[in-house]
């Protein structure tokens, strides 16, 4: 069977999830200032619509290392609490040792698949957010729907997903390239990945059929600026565990040279001695019916 004809396994794909993002935990942690910069202005519009306040209660799904973890205890102040959740304990830790350094007391962790949060045992939260870990999860509905579970009547979801991939360069042309080198098909509708939500209407769905009402998605620009495309070849090779996923099949050689493809091609985003990588994420929110 050839790799263009095998079914998807989301089994096998959680499985890989979680083993690269606790390989990438470190380098994605370290990357944590590029990130704020990169990521910051969509994160506060996100947080900004969720309505947080003093002694809001969040959960946070996919929640990484935790920057916007922390933005969120320190809007909800020492009364409130936020919940950080990952199907990766490796970078889970690191959200709990960033906020311990931080002296934010209100932030507790749990190691959980995202599609599983409806499970959880906890008092209802104000607000569930998830920054762009909703577009790999394989049962998004699921996903969605344990999300709204967990919120008290009249509570806020908000969501940042990338944009349309032709929006997107700084990933979509990495991506491209390997999925050319290794042969691999084009995702499927519903299949997870990082434009599986780019399209707004496909997101705004995801939401009405998870039962959110009161729908809003903004697009907002969020260029990544580096140094060279050197340096941003460097940050996706240490931290995007979806591009390794895809070089797997690839022998080692054979994944070097498409290292070095992508570097050549994301020289294309270099003017004036620095890069500036085409990027737009899109910012959703809705609320649970009261």
């Amino acid at each position: 069977m050839t790799t263009a004809t095998k079914a998807f396994d989301p089994v096998a794909f959680k499985q890989a999830t979680r083993r690269q993002w606790d390989e990438a935990a470190e380098a994605w942690n370290r990357w944590t200032p590029l990130l704020d910069r990169w990521l910051g202005p969509s994160t506060e519009l996100m947080l900004d619509r969720m309505g947080l306040t003093q002694g809001s209660r969040v959960l946070d799904i996919a929640a990484g290392a935790g920057s916007q973890t922390l933005n969120a205890a320190k809007r909800v102040g020492p009364s409130g609490h936020v919940l950080a959740t990952d199907l990766s304990p490796g970078i889970l830790q690191h959200a709990k040792t960033n906020a311990d350094l931080a002296g934010l007391d209100n932030v507790e962790t749990l190691v959980v698949d995202g599609e599983e949060v409806g499970g959880i045992e906890a008092e209802p939260f104000d607000a569930v957010m998830s920054r762009v870990g909703l577009i790999y999860f394989p049962d998004q509905h699921k996903a969605l729907t344990g999300m709204r579970a967990q919120l008290r009547p009249g509570g806020r979801i908000g969501a940042i997903t990338y944009a349309e991939a032709g929006r997107n360069g700084f990933f979509s042309v990495p991506v491209g390239i390997i999925r050319r080198r290794a042969a691999l098909p084009a995702p499927l509708p519903g299949q997870p990945g990082p434009f599986s939500l780019g399209d707004p209407d496909v997101l705004a769905a995801r939401l009405r059929e998870a039962g959110f009402t009161n729908i809003e998605i903004e697009r907002v620009a969020a260029p990544v600026h580096l140094g060279s495309a050197q340096e941003c070849l460097q940050f996706e090779k240490e931290s995007f565990g979806a591009l390794h996923q895809m070089l797997a099949g690839l022998t080692a050689p054979e994944r070097g040279y498409a290292w070095d493809e992508i570097e050549e091609a994301l020289c294309a985003f270099e003017k004036d001695g620095r890069f500036e990588g085409p990027c737009e994420m899109l910012v959703a929110t809705g609320t649970k019916a009261a």
